[in-house]
């Protein structure tokens, strides 16, 4: 037989996904017949598999050792015959099962893991709580690997839990903590990453009904001088690695004001592109240039750099959408060379538990120096 007990980085999940994770080589139609026949119990009760699991729930397996290791994809090793470190011998399961032969998982651990924990040293940990950590990207840095070969901040999220403490090398087979939010390599500043499920499903949510507010920081070429909404229909090249900004065009009514329903989105001819939102607030003229503060209200890839690119402001530093003549002024006084975007601010929503530490708080990643310089620069 096979007990555990759920965790909190596996709860909230739904009991046959759970199943699915420690029992990765069986399928669906037996697992569904090993319920209903209570081969399976969760708290020794029969289950269809539906139930969400909690901390603390009892999943119980009443398997031969041999079709537990099939399923699970563990291999043979000699049997052990050390006794538990406070003196007394295993339980009797246990004892058993040694006589018959101990198991070890086929390792979960990624060297990639521990190398990019290494390698990326100095990336800093905004907060932290059992669900949820916000690093503070440096630009230069993946969020997520592109290659097979990469290290990004996915790798090392986990060689950071990994060598602290926080993940056990087993908990890997069951859910692998994950970048939530992608910034672009070049672009700096916080990443929102699960440690467990239920961080990664609240983040998902937050993200998904943008009650979760992200701001930036970022020059833009020219001068803004009021606080505004655009709008716009962004269409990605998956080829070019780029995208073009389609500009929302609106009835209007015999007064020439647009008849556009609040909270409607404006509807465009290509089916591929995407309705997006950026909203900025300027926060210092400079002599050619705005320092601006920008809300992410949609988030699609390139939407910032592309959208204010799209209405003759472009990012300081930005090759692919800005203007080659502006950036290299900045490019060869100050060594700037790729987008200068911030990812410095986090608003979450009211919150009650397991996340009342979140609540309404609000997180603050200052830009790097090279801000600063550009600030200087006359």
């Amino acid at each position: 037989m096979y007990q555990a007990i759920i965790t909190d980085r596996e709860a909230g999940q739904r009991f046959d996904k759970y199943l699915h994770r420690i029992l990765p080589n069986a399928g669906s139609g037996f697992l569904y017949k090993m319920l209903r026949k209570k081969n399976i119990t969760l708290n020794d009760k029969k289950s269809d598999g539906s139930e969400k699991v909690a901390a603390g729930d009892c999943v119980k397996i009443f398997f031969a050792q041999e079709t537990l290791d099939k399923f699970r994809g563990k291999v043979q090793e000699q049997p052990s015959h050390k006794s538990h470190p406070n003196g007394q011998g295993l339980n009797p399961e246990a004892d058993a099962s040694l006589q018959a032969g101990t198991t070890k998982d086929v390792s979960f651990v990624d060297p990639s893991y521990r190398k990019a924990y290494k390698q990326f040293s100095d990336i800093q940990i905004i907060y932290e709580n059992d669900h949820i950590l916000i690093a503070d990207k440096p630009a230069g840095i993946l969020s997520q690997k592109a290659a097979k070969t990469d290290l990004s901040l996915n790798e090392w999220l986990i060689g950071s839990l990994l060598e602290k403490g926080g993940l056990s090398e087993s908990e890997l087979s069951f859910y692998k903590p994950s970048v939530c939010n992608r910034l672009d390599r070049n672009t700096s500043g916080m990443v929102l990453c699960a440690k467990t499920l239920q961080g990664a499903q609240l983040l998902s949510r937050l993200l998904k009904d943008r009650t979760l507010h992200k701001y930036y920081k970022l020059y833009v070429k020219g001068h803004l001088t009021q606080e505004q909404l655009i709008e716009g229909y962004l269409v990605k090249d998956e080829k070019k690695n780029k995208v073009m900004i389609k500009p929302v065009s609106c009835p209007k009514d015999h007064n020439g004001v647009p008849e556009k329903a609040a909270g409607k989105q404006d509807q465009s001819e290509d089916k591929k592109a995407a309705y997006i939102q950026t909203r900025y607030k300027p926060l210092k003229i400079e002599k050619d240039k705005t320092l601006l503060e920008v809300e992410l209200i949609t988030g699609k890839p390139h939407q910032i750099r592309a959208h204010l690119a799209s209405i003759g402001h472009p990012l300081l530093g930005d090759y692919k959408y800005g203007d080659k003549v502006w950036n290299e002024k900045y490019s060869g006084q100050l060594g700037v060379s790729s987008q200068l975007l911030h990812a410095y601010k986090v608003v979450f929503p009211l919150l009650g538990e397991p996340f009342a530490d979140l609540s309404e708080r609000v997180f603050l990643c200052e830009p790097p120096e090279i801000f600063e310089c550009v600030s200087r620069f006359p």
